[in-house]
């Protein structure tokens, strides 16, 4: 049998989607932590990008200093997180998936909210609207798709990165890459790979469809669009380079 058969015999083998240790328990595990994960980064920076980019201070200052999580490994992460006592297990893995998620979107955020016209703003304050609501009513529609650029671009890292939880005795998915090194079985290693790299592209696609349904029609089709699409790419390199 050749190793692409010896792969998918470790698919087929009903023992492997069965039990704490089987393909579904793992599933759950590493979708539970990348999500807990993203939601605490999308709370911490989203607030940060949006209202610095409404104000239209600071922000060069917040996206630098965020941007340090990307300059740091985040294995180098996970053990700074394990020496200052935080131990092993889920603990230091959130804390590291968080500190990757939150650069791109404090990016995204602040650019996407100094993308809006400032001939759109003067109009809205023409018709008497408020900061507040000028920034839920105007800003925030058209900065979305930058918004939700950022998010996808975390969403994605934080899953491809989960799979390093493992290395500090957490499970989801990254438990068949690191076992299968550690124990010589190649086939679980590789099929734990095709999870990751699997799970990581619906994620993709599935943000992307979302990014869409939330851009106003209008927008779909303009510069703005292009924009967020170039820098979405340019985010994606600058963290596969990091």
């Amino acid at each position: 049998m050749n190793f692409i058969g010896q792969v998918l015999h470790w698919f087929l083998n009903g023992s492997h989607w069965q039990g704490d240790n089987g393909i579904p328990h793992r599933l759950f595990e590493h979708v539970a932590m990348s999500g807990a994960s993203l939601a605490a980064a999308m709370l911490l920076a989203l607030p940060v990008g949006i209202v610095l980019g409404h104000l239209g201070r600071g922000g060069n200052l917040a996206i630098n200093i965020s941007n340090i999580g990307r300059a740091i490994p985040s294995f180098a992460l996970l053990v700074i997180a394990v020496e200052l006592g935080l131990g092993i297990g889920a603990v230091p893995a959130f804390i590291a998936l968080v500190a990757l998620g939150i650069p791109p979107m404090v990016t995204n955020s602040y650019l996407g909210m100094r993308e809006v016209d400032p001939d759109v703003r003067e109009a809205a304050r023409g018709m008497g609207m408020r900061d507040r609501v000028m920034l839920w009513r105007v800003e925030l529609p058209i900065a979305l798709p930058f918004i939700m650029a950022g998010i996808r671009t975390s969403a994605v890292n934080i899953v491809a990165t989960a799979t390093l939880a493992a290395l500090v005795a957490w499970g989801g998915l990254g438990r068949y890459i690191v076992d299968g090194l550690g124990q010589q079985d190649y086939p679980m290693l590789y099929a734990g790979a095709i999870l990751v790299g699997l799970l990581s592209l619906i994620v993709e696609f599935s943000l992307a469809g979302v990014q869409r349904l939330v851009t106003p029609t209008g927008l779909r089709t303009s510069k703005s669009i292009q924009k967020e699409e170039l820098l979405s790419t340019s985010l994606d390199s600058a963290a596969v380079l990091a």
